[in-house]
């Protein structure tokens, strides 16, 4: 279907979509051109993920006109999307874990693309171009989150498509991917495919975006040009309340070993997964240590040996230790009742259960808290810290007894990192703690974290955004290739450096003492 250069391609006109509730879209209008890069900006919770279900045909709206290339019509459900050119990313994957890479996008593309065996040249070679590469006959749940991000644009990006919604497509690449996936975007915007763009990294917008709609509560409360905005006017734009956003914390030395690693190694017999080599590291009480580094080198190998879900023999137990004591070879609840706290990289399905209510996914990690007596959960005190959690860290829901699945990414992201908080650990291992989180959530995660280091717990944060680690961070250091680079104060460390230890280059430790930019500006 062609249509006229000041036709728009894409037209909302009155959306609106009502759960119950929840006014989640109010009357909104959205335009966009052909080849234009338009971003939809809004704190978590501000309809924009119910909007973006809404254009892929996934949400029927109550009321409103959606027209496409100027004829009005019913997007049914996602294959009529498709098969008009529609392709969607979504931020919580959609993808068959027990099936290959090749296999997920085969089914996506349909019969007629080819068989699995028959795309994978084609796999290799897109996600080359794009610079994510994959292995076609990779089982999905062999793949860290990055490398399952990068198989859902693949996948779309294989497609022949007209519209291409990004919901946080960079929140687990590196910067240097990053980079080149805007080359990408770019090429297809001027090729005439459109673009609607949602990110959380304000950078991202200013650079890559030529316009932006606005959502706060479900309405359009402006329309902007990002490159003529700063980062904090856009934050403020979407959150109205500026409280926080610019926060620069003072670095802090810590005191007492917590956590301590020492020489660890261990092999993985996944062909496709990362062995750890000699792993050296130590986190102080009363300090952020952060660990950046491209998916898919060793982060999810280490953190299932911290929390304890993958186990050392008892021979090695003492590789790894909590106050002097080897906690290698324990199961999570034993380390857990020693003092330490965990936050997964994938919050539903691994740091909740989605169909289960608030209240009851509160238990599930604190239940050594005194919620249980003889045996029996102590139901009103369930109930207590989950209203606790809700109300500290302003989790935007209902109430407790709502399930989790419910919940936006940033409100239930701030509810699984209070729930572990309000534990009051001696440790806290975090992943990705504001992975697709708006700045104003961000803002709130950050300030809980300081907080928490500030009253002597030790944190180590595993994250792939370098400005969120050096904003929070005392010490930061990289893990490339199942090693991890010598660690250095943040405050003596610069992006290049860190950028260097990502690809394995550990030789010269930071030559450079000024502030990183990433700190001074205060967003992530």
């Amino acid at each position: 279907m062609s249509s006229s250069p000041s036709v728009p391609r894409l037209q909302l006109s009155g959306i609106s979509k009502r759960y119950p509730g929840c006014l989640a879209n109010d009357r909104i209008d959205l335009s966009i051109a052909p080849g234009e890069i338009h971003a939809l900006l809004g704190e978590n919770g501000a309809g924009k993920s119910t909007l973006m279900k809404i254009i892929y045909g996934v949400t029927q709206p109550d009321s409103g006109e959606i027209r496409w290339h100027g004829e009005a019509l019913n997007m049914r459900d996602p294959a009529m999307a498709r098969s008009l050119g529609v392709g969607m990313v979504f931020q919580h994957f959609s993808l068959f874990e027990t099936l290959t890479v090749a296999e997920n996008i085969a089914l996506a593309m349909g019969a007629a693309a080819g068989t699995p065996k028959q795309l994978e040249p084609k796999i290799r070679e897109v996600s080359q171009r794009y610079g994510m590469a994959l292995e076609p006959g990779r089982l999905v749940h062999s793949l860290s989150i990055g490398e399952r991000q990068r198989v859902e644009i693949v996948r779309c990006l294989m497609q022949d498509i007209k519209l291409l919604i990004l919901d946080e497509p960079t929140s687990v690449l590196t910067p240097q991917e990053a980079d080149e996936l805007f080359v990408t975007l770019r090429r297809l915007a001027a090729e005439g495919c459109s673009i609607l763009f949602i990110s959380h990294k304000l950078g991202e917008v200013r650079a890559l975006c030529q316009s932006a709609t606005v959502l706060r509560g479900g309405k359009v409360s402006g329309h902007c040009v990002p490159s003529e905005c700063s980062d904090l006017q856009l934050a403020r734009l979407m959150v109205g309340d500026a409280e926080g956003l610019e926060s620069s914390y003072p670095k802090a030395s810590g005191g007492l070993p917590r956590l301590r690693v020492d020489d660890l190694s261990w092999h993985n017999a996944d062909p496709f997964g990362s062995s750890l080599s000699n792993l050296r590291l130590e986190v102080r009480s009363g300090e952020i240590v952060g660990i950046a580094g491209v998916a898919g080198n060793g982060q999810d190998e280490l953190l299932a040996l911290l929390s304890g879900e993958t186990r050392l023999p008892r021979s090695e137990r003492e590789r790894i230790s909590l106050d002097t004591q080897p906690i290698a070879d324990l199961y999570p609840d034993a380390r857990r009742k020693l003092g330490l706290a965990f936050v997964p990289a994938e919050r539903l399905g691994h740091g909740a259960v989605p169909d289960m209510s608030l209240a009851d996914n509160a238990l599930l990690t604190a239940f050594q808290q005194g919620l249980l007596s003889k045996g029996l959960i102590q139901r009103g005190k369930v109930r207590a810290l989950a209203d606790e959690i809700i109300k500290r860290f302003a989790v935007k829901t209902p109430d407790a007894d709502a399930p989790a699945r419910s919940l936006s990414g940033g409100n239930l992201q701030k509810f699984i990192l209070g729930r572990e908080i309000l534990q009051n650990p001696k440790l806290l291992v975090a992943a990705h703690p504001t992975w697709g989180v708006d700045v104003g959530a961000a803002a709130a995660i950050h300030r809980a974290l300081i907080t928490l280091r500030d009253a002597g717990a030790a944190i180590l944060v595993i994250s792939e955004d370098l400005d969120e680690l050096f904003q929070i961070s005392d010490r930061i250091g990289a893990l490339c290739s199942g090693k991890l680079s010598p660690l250095a104060a943040t405050a003596d460390t610069e992006a290049v450096d860190v950028g260097r230890w990502m690809a394995g280059e550990f030789a010269a430790l930071p030559t450079i003492t000024s502030t990183p930019a990433a700190t001074a500006a205060g967003l992530s």
